[in-house]
C-alpha cells in the first residue's frame, strides 16, 4: 500500500497537482489572514475600497496576458522557452501599463469611489504593480508549463510577505492595504527572476515567429479567459456601487474564503491541462482528475456549510452577516467542479471556440443575474447568481457528453 502510494506521488499529474494545490492553499491562506488582520487593523469602508482597488488591478492583468498565459503551458514542450517567456513578458507588460493609464484616465467617469487613484504618487504606484503582477504572473504559468510546481509553490511563498506590510501602513488607509500588496510583489519578482534564470532564462526580446505560431490559440484563449475570470474581479466592483463598501468588504471575504474551495478543482484542471500538453492518456488522466476532485471537494464543502460563520467571525463579527453568501459559493463549487475539467480538456484539445462558447455563457449568465439579484436580495443574490451560472453550465456540458462527443 505505501509502495502504491509512493508510485502515484511520483505520477507528474499528482506531482504538479499536489504543487499547484498547495501553492493555492498556500495563497488562500496568507489572503486569508491577509484580510483578517486587515479587517482587524483597517474599517470596512476601507476594506471594501481596497478589494475594488485590487480587483480592478486583477482586471487590467486579465486583459493585458492575451492569452499567452495559456500559450506559455502549451508549446513550452517543445519550443524555445527562453524565447517564449520572453516575447509574452514583454508584449504582456507593455499592454498592462497601456491599460493602468486608460484606467486612470477614466475612473472619475466610471469608478468614482475609487477615490485613491485621483492621488498622482498613488496612481504611479498602481501602475508600477501592475508592471510587476503582469511579469510574476508569466513567471508562475512557466514553473507550471515545466513541471516545476515546487518552484511555482515558492513564488507563491514569498507573496505572503504582504501581511506584514499591513501593519506598517495603516495610516494610508485602502491605500495602505493595496500598498502591502504592492511591497510584496517586489519581492516576489525578485525571487521569481532569479529562478526563472536558472529554469527557462529570459532575454526580454520579441520572437514574431512565436507570436505568429501561437496566435490562434492565445487570441481564443484570451478571450476565454476574459469571459472566465474578469466576472469575479467585476463583482467586487459592482456590489461596492450598488451596495456600499462595507457590503463590498463583506461579499469579497465570503468569496475569498471560498477561494479556498474552489481551488481543488481549478489545481487538478490546471494539472490535467498540462499533463494533456505533454501527450500523456487523456482519458485516464481524467478519470483521475475527476475522482481525486470528488474525495477533496465533499469534505471541504460540508467543512464550510457547517462552519464557516466560526471562520468568518475571525475577521470580525459584522463579517458573520456573509454566512449564507457562503454557503452559496461553496454548493457552487460542485458544478464549478464540472465545468473546469471540461474547460481543461478543451484547451487540450485546442478546441478554442467551444472554450470561449461555454465561458462566454457562464460569464453573461454570471454577470446578468448577480447585478439583477442583487439589489433584491442583497449580497445573497450574488451566490444565487453563481449557483444558477454554473448549474446551468454543468446542464451543457452534461448534454454534449452523453450526445457521445468525443471529449476524453
Amino acid at each position: 500500500m505505501l509502495k502504491k502510494l509512493i508510485q502515484q506521488a511520483k505520477d507528474p499529474l499528482y506531482k504538479n497537482s499536489f504543487f499547484i494545490m498547495l501553492s493555492s492553499i498556500t495563497n488562500a491562506g496568507f489572503g486569508f489572514f491577509f484580510w483578517m488582520i486587515a479587517a482587524r487593523l483597517y474599517s470596512a469602508e476601507d476594506v471594501g475600497i481596497a478589494t475594488a482597488l485590487l480587483s480592478s488591478l486583477n482586471l487590467i492583468i486579465l486583459f493585458s496576458r492575451l492569452g499567452f498565459d495559456f500559450s506559455i503551458i502549451r508549446f513550452f514542450p517543445k519550443g524555445n522557452k527562453s524565447r517564449i517567456l520572453s516575447t509574452s513578458i514583454v508584449i504582456s507588460t507593455s499592454f498592462a501599463i497601456l491599460f493602468g493609464i486608460l484606467f486612470i484616465a477614466f475612473v472619475d467617469v466610471f469608478f468614482s469611489k475609487l477615490h485613491p487613484l485621483r492621488n498622482l504618487m498613488f496612481s504611479a504606484v498602481f501602475l508600477m504593480t501592475a508592471a510587476v503582477s503582469s511579469v510574476t504572473s508569466l513567471t508562475a504559468q512557466s514553473f507550471i508549463a515545466l513541471r516545476r510546481g515546487e518552484l511555482y509553490f515558492l513564488q507563491n511563498l514569498a507573496a505572503g510577505s504582504r501581511i506584514l506590510f499591513l501593519f506598517f501602513l495603516t495610516f494610508l488607509g485602502s491605500a495602505g492595504i493595496f500598498g502591502s500588496v504592492s511591497f510584496a510583489f517586489l519581492f516576489v519578482l525578485i525571487l521569481a527572476l532569479l529562478l526563472i534564470g536558472r529554469t527557462a532564462g529570459l532575454s526580454l526580446s520579441v520572437d514574431a515567429d512565436y507570436v505568429r505560431e501561437s496566435f490562434r490559440f492565445s487570441t481564443g484563449n484570451y478571450f476565454a479567459s476574459l469571459f472566465s475570470i474578469a466576472p469575479n474581479q467585476i463583482l467586487p466592483i459592482m456590489v461596492l456601487n450598488l451596495l456600499g463598501a462595507e457590503k463590498a468588504a463583506y461579499y469579497y471575504v465570503a468569496f475569498a474564503i471560498a477561494g479556498l474551495i474552489f481551488l481543488i478543482p481549478g489545481s487538478m484542471s490546471a494539472s490535467l491541462f498540462v499533463e494533456g500538453s505533454h501527450g500523456e492518456s487523456l482519458r485516464k488522466n481524467v478519470l483521475k482528475s475527476l475522482a481525486a476532485i470528488a474525495v477533496l471537494l465533499t469534505p471541504a464543502v460540508i467543512f464550510i456549510c457547517l462552519f464557516g460563520d466560526f471562520i468568518l467571525h475571525l475577521f470580525g463579527k459584522d463579517y458573520v452577516q456573509a454566512f449564507e453568501l457562503l454557503r452559496l459559493f461553496a454548493l457552487s463549487s460542485f458544478f464549478f467542479a464540472v465545468v473546469s475539467v471540461y474547460l481543461a480538456v478543451k484547451r487540450v484539445q485546442m478546441d478554442v471556440r467551444r472554450i470561449i462558447l461555454l465561458n462566454g455563457l457562464n460569464c453573461v449568465a454570471l454577470l446578468t443575474l448577480s447585478y439583477l439579484l442583487i439589489p433584491k436580495f442583497d449580497i445573497l443574490g450574488a451566490g444565487y447568481a453563481r449557483i444558477a451560472t454554473y448549474f446551468i453550465s454543468s446542464l451543457v456540458v452534461g448534454c454534449l457528453v452523453v450526445k457521445k462527443e468525443r471529449w476524453i
